[in-house]
């Protein structure tokens, strides 16, 4: 099942996607696709409801936003793709390396990227992320994080390097800008994607950046999940970006940073694709 929400800016609808042009409407069932609703049992409701009956949409006539409403967290693993590490010239992690990022850096992932006044080091980073389905705290094993996942979709855990790595070095403020959390174009449900092998990609301008495997990961999904429960209870809504591989512009020689003007595609198999055209504040 694909979960979208479809709408203008602060107007989105919870709905689900029937086919890749069709997509029927369900928040008087659920309210959204939020905290709130998930653990008011959305998904549950929208399993057992009869969707068939319900009148479908265009996808192309709404714009496309966050699949999720809200999230009160935006949770991030660091340097988890073994090559990423690499190119960075840092030592692979012995555990998963945790920040934030605000929350209302959560866009669609069809809008605009905003650079920031007067950055010339702003960064794209393609990275599947984890929606939790429900509460999780202290999970005794990583199989266990399973049962707390909502579903897949894709982010762009965009970062400007000057501030996350020059400026003291704390990551939360490279990574809290607003519109650099690009994210949809909706969440595939956990059960209907295996995220332990699959393609993920970038290109700027046309030109491919990004291309790698989830395989590649240091730490899985499952793994983050259980270890970010020891130390912060997970809610139904938070949203996980799970680490980006090799090929962000701060890896080549000289950099790519984007600037402005460039149009940045990003996909991952089996959930689809976004584009965010970068502009300037």
């Amino acid at each position: 099942m694909r979960l979208a929400r479809l709408g203008d800016f602060g107007k989105e609808r919870a709905a689900v996607v029937i086919n890749d042009l069709e997509a029927v409407f369900v928040d008087d069932l659920i309210g959204d696709w939020s905290r709130t609703g998930l653990e008011n049992g959305a998904l549950q409701k929208i399993k057992t409801a009869d969707l068939t009956s319900r009148p479908t949409i265009k996808i192309s006539d709404y714009r496309l936003g966050s699949p999720v409403a809200r999230p009160t967290k935006v949770i991030c693993v660091g340097l988890n793709y073994a090559q990423h590490a690499a190119e960075t010239g840092a030592t692979p992690p012995a555990e998963p390396v945790v920040f934030m990022k605000a929350p209302d850096t959560v866009i669609g992932g069809f809008d605009d990227i905003i650079v920031p006044p007067h950055s010339i080091k702003t960064d794209y980073e393609v990275e599947i992320c984890v929606v939790i389905g429900k509460n999780a705290l202290y999970l005794k094993s990583p199989e266990q994080s399973r049962e707390h996942i909502l579903g897949y979709t894709i982010s762009q855990d965009v970062s400007e390097r000057h501030w996350q790595i020059e400026r003291s070095g704390q990551w939360v403020k490279g990574k809290s800008f607003p519109s650099f959390n690009p994210m949809g174009p909706w969440i595939v449900t956990a059960d209907a994607l295996d995220p332990t092998d699959i393609n993920l990609w970038c290109t700027v301008d046309g030109e491919m950046r990004q291309n790698s495997r989830t395989s590649d990961m240091i730490f899985g999904i499952d793994h983050c999940i259980w270890y970010i429960s020891q130390f912060m209870e997970l809610k139904a809504g938070d949203v996980i970006n799970t680490g980006t591989p090799q090929g962000v512009g701060m890896g080549f020689k000289p950099e790519k940073y984007i600037l402005g003007g460039e149009v940045v595609e990003t996909g991952i198999e089996g959930i689809g694709r976004i584009k965010s055209t970068v502009t300037n504040a």
